[in-house]
């Protein structure tokens, strides 16, 4: 096992941001609902690194919570509105500040690409950032239960979900024993080194997302907050079946827990893990959107 924090870096997921680079690398990333309906990846490098992370974007008000259970963790952004960056770099706060303004010499432009979809940086320079800085190099602590599968689930060979701009689609491959993920509007994801993003678990969460009073940009988009608190459907997809049941988290600093309708915990596979946040209400004007989840068996 590494013997460093783990890493969490921002990625951009606009169609101009594809193909990103290094997401295929990740051990777990969270996928965030933000404003104008669309998401952001938070990609966390742990057992593995990646000499190319791109686009890299802004961070948001989200991001404390959904990476608070996994301890001191290196927090990789382009900068955000000023209370996202108080609330990071807070005394109560667990990330560890490895932006683009704590640690300029870790990024770089590619030149291929216009601003500001064009921000680069690697595991490499990132760690050697955090150590100039001084920063903890604790291991994170576990977020999921791995294991043998249990004997409920059902077959699924694709997961749909769906936002009011795409249809993001996981297939299962029996031959790899991952998933794979395309889009509606481009096809599959392949990242820059050719590799189409493929995961060994898909969890679905679906949250409330309740407005806050800041605005993100200068159209006035307000940025939004997810209650990651309590308890939402949920469904886990490992090994071509599909799991569902609820999730559940008392508390921010515990990591969220998921049960079948019947009460057994849920296990992932062991391997890699893509988490999808999809909201299905909250506060807010009409820039609040809502997606939708989908299972063929």
């Amino acid at each position: 096992m590494p013997r460093h924090a783990a890493l969490a870096v921002k990625v951009e997921n606009l169609p101009q941001a594809r193909p990103q680079w290094g997401v295929d690398k990740a051990d777990i990333v969270f996928e965030e609902p933000v404003e104008g309906a669309i998401t952001r990846f938070i990609a966390v490098y742990d057992c593995s690194g990646a000499s190319r992370i791109e686009p890299v974007r802004s961070g948001r008000f989200d991001d404390p919570g959904i990476l608070e259970p996994l301890g001191k963790v290196l927090f990789a952004y382009a900068g955000a509105i000023q209370p996202v960056v108080n609330e990071v770099d807070s005394p109560h706060s667990l990330l560890q500040d490895v932006g683009i303004f704590k640690a300029p010499n870790a990024y770089s432009r590619d030149p291929d690409r216009y601003a500001p979809h064009n921000l680069v940086t690697s595991t490499s320079a990132l760690y050697a950032a955090a150590r100039a800085l001084g920063y903890s190099e604790k291991q994170p602590h576990a977020i999921f239960s791995y294991g043998p599968p249990s004997p409920g689930g059902t077959p699924a060979s694709q997961v749909n979900i769906t936002s009011p701009l795409d249809i993001t689609t996981w297939t299962w491959h029996r031959s790899t024993g991952l998933w794979y993920r395309s889009y509606s509007d481009t096809g599959p994801a392949i990242q820059g080194d050719g590799r189409q993003l493929a995961f060994s678990n898909v969890v679905v969460m679906l949250v409330h997302n309740d407005e806050t009073p800041w605005i993100e940009d200068p159209t006035g988009t307000h940025e939004y907050v997810m209650n990651l608190k309590g308890s939402g459907a949920a469904w886990v997809f490992r090994d071509g079946r599909q799991y569902f049941g609820h999730w559940e988290r008392p508390l921010l600093e515990d990591p969220a827990v998921f049960v079948e309708q019947n009460g057994t915990k849920i296990r992932l596979a062991p391997g890699t893990t893509w988490e999808e946040f999809v909201p299905v209400g909250g506060t807010g004007p009409v820039t609040t959107w809502t997606g939708s989840v989908s299972v063929k068996p």
